[in-house]
């Protein structure tokens, strides 16, 4: 049956509307052959879980904001995890594009190994100590920015400690003592007595020994302070071992016994503090095998401890207030300590 048309215009509209459904038509047919054929090339790789190429997640997340039928023709995977690989190319694309554009610059890739360096090499450092150690090299970046960079650790973060009103008010008269035990190599017991200046964190005296006693202690006190004495108050615990020859002797060197509540360590929190940081960053990677090796160990930590390891009471210096450096010195070089478990940051001359 012949069909009469009003007018060319109508004619050619409807040879263009037929021509597109054809077009359209066939390239479904086309684009429905085309995802059969890489879900079945998917499948022929031989593995039990198909796994997509990253180009072709690419390929699917592209067709899926591009063709409403594709939901029904995927077999191999969910329609969710498409919309998933969309994203994530969605997220891909504004990071690298957001690289490109204006924004805070990227610091230094030398200052990013440098903190990562320090982080892996040397046992218990945080950003806190990381960040002043820089700032003795003369490298001027913010704590949150040594966070941002340093390595990902396992294990709970540190806690602070907080001292009794006495001892903030009377840091620079006070001295502190405690033993540390530590065991042998062949299970024996070895004691470290320290006596330690406050106001400083400065180790007046340290020593070895496997028999304590008052006696031992109390000499051990006068070693500490040979000359005239200028601390006032002495912060010991209820230990048994600060008997009567012991009280005497440091009542003769004109200091006063400040003795600990029971069971209250943390109101003598700075010798405590400083055992704890002996047994976690030398003690605990160490086997003792003799009072004399463990006295040498000991020692070698304390010159660390005074000459090179930044505190944070002491706004990030040293208990013998190292010098800071300038940044155009020269380049970085670490110098071992305690055979390679901490290191000193300096810069060649």
């Amino acid at each position: 049956m012949a069909v009469a048309w009003r007018s060319m215009a109508e004619f050619l509209r409807f040879w263009a509307v037929f021509v597109r459904v054809m077009l359209r038509d066939r390239a479904e047919l086309v684009a429905e052959n085309l995802v059969l054929r890489q879900q079945l090339a998917c499948l022929a790789r031989g593995r039990r879980r198909p796994q997509l190429r990253p180009i072709e997640r690419f390929a699917w997340g592209l067709l899926s904001q591009h063709w409403g039928r594709w939901r029904g023709l995927v077999v191999i995977v969910k329609p969710s995890t498409v919309v998933g690989w969309h994203r994530q190319g969605f997220r891909v694309f504004w990071r690298r594009r957001s690289r490109r554009g204006p924004g805070r610059p990227a610091l230094d890739s030398k200052i990013r190994a440098l903190i990562v360096q320090m982080a892996r090499t040397n046992v218990g450092w945080g950003a806190p100590r990381i960040h002043g150690e820089l700032q003795k090299l003369g490298i001027e970046i913010a704590e949150s920015t040594v966070s941002k960079y340093m390595p990902k650790r396992r294990g709970p973060p540190g806690s602070s400690q907080r001292w009794t009103t006495f001892v903030r008010n009377h840091l620079g008269k006070t001295l502190a003592i405690d033993f540390a035990v530590v065991p042998t190599v062949t299970f024996e017991l070895l004691y470290v007595f320290v006596v330690l200046e406050l106001d400083r964190r400065r180790v007046l005296h340290v020593n070895v020994t496997r028999n304590p006693t008052a006696q031992w202690t109390a000499q051990q006190m006068v070693e500490a302070c040979p000359y005239e004495v200028s601390a006032r108050y002495l912060i010991r615990d209820n230990d048994g071992i600060y008997g009567e020859a012991f009280q005497r002797r440091v009542a003769g060197l004109g200091l006063e016994e400040r003795r600990t509540a029971l069971r209250s360590p943390w109101q003598n929190g700075y010798v405590e503090r400083w055992i704890g940081g002996l047994r976690r960053e030398c003690l605990d990677h160490v086997i003792a095998i003799n009072e004399r090796q463990l006295l040498r160990v000991v020692r070698e930590y304390v010159r660390y401890f005074e000459g090179d390891r930044t505190h944070l009471g002491l706004a990030k210096d040293t208990p013998l207030e190292r010098e800071a450096e300038r940044a155009g010195d020269g380049e970085v070089v670490a110098l071992p300590r305690l055979g390679g478990l901490h290191h000193r940051y300096t810069r060649a001359a």
